[in-house]
């Protein structure tokens, strides 16, 4: 095919919907992100998105072969967003503890986007990024090629697994958000001292528990990390 025949084709691929709009990767993808963000997870799907965007939901399958090839792409966005303006310093240390900040307060932006996809693969450039990013401050560390690739996976599934946990909480009906973040008080502050000794010792403690252990974590993991740096 020449290059006028590419563009061409490119161009009635590109014809606008009967709403006048042309459609795009990006446009796709804007759409289904501020979808999911509305209405949640149930929103993703062909018909909807095709309604929302003014296309004939078979169009949308010219630009993504399902909708959880969409997905994929959605969470690449999430991890672009993570990515961006992000520049390792000589400190590995505190870049990865940057880089976890970025990744945990990406998904804090997108909560239902971050619930539904942070145990997946996209296997798109953002992601390529990330990977091989985390892992030249492991290797940068002193590490080996496969120990850093090993450790950045350890690293990353802690990080993520505390993001879709947190943005769980945030998905949460406002009564429930509330009960939970009172139990501490109104219910482990009084539990019997016989029963619960352990709790009970930390009784005074209970109305400053945090709302995430996540800081915790990281820099335990970080303090591991570091310690077993060769």
């Amino acid at each position: 095919m020449t290059a006028q025949e590419r563009v061409a084709a490119e161009r009635r691929r590109r014809r606008p919907t009967r709403g006048g709009v042309v459609l795009s990767d990006e446009l796709i993808i804007d759409t289904a992100l501020a979808l999911i963000k509305e209405h949640g997870a149930e929103a993703l799907t062909v018909r909807r998105l095709g309604a929302q965007l003014g296309a004939d939901p078979s169009a949308l399958y010219r630009y993504f072969r399902s909708t959880d090839d969409l997905l994929l792409a959605l969470y690449d966005r999430l991890i672009g967003e993570t990515m961006d303006g992000f520049v390792p310093g000589p400190d590995w240390v505190s870049s990865l503890r940057d880089f976890g900040h970025r990744v945990y307060d990406a998904h804090q932006r997108h909560p239902r986007l971050a619930a539904l996809a942070a145990s997946r693969v996209t296997r798109r450039p953002s992601e390529f990024r990330a990977v091989e990013t985390g892992t030249g401050l492991l290797r940068q560390a002193g590490f080996g090629e496969r120990e850093a690739l090993r450790l950045y996976l350890t690293f990353i599934d802690t990080v993520l697994g505390f993001a879709a946990l947190d943005a769980s909480v945030v998905t949460l009906a406002p009564e429930a958000r509330a009960g939970d973040a009172a139990a501490w008080t109104e219910t482990y502050a009084h539990l019997p001292a016989a029963d619960y000794p352990n709790i009970a010792a930390a009784r005074d403690e209970l109305a400053t528990m945090p709302v995430s252990s996540f800081d915790t974590a990281l820099d335990l993991l970080l303090a591991a990390l570091e310690a077993k740096a060769p």
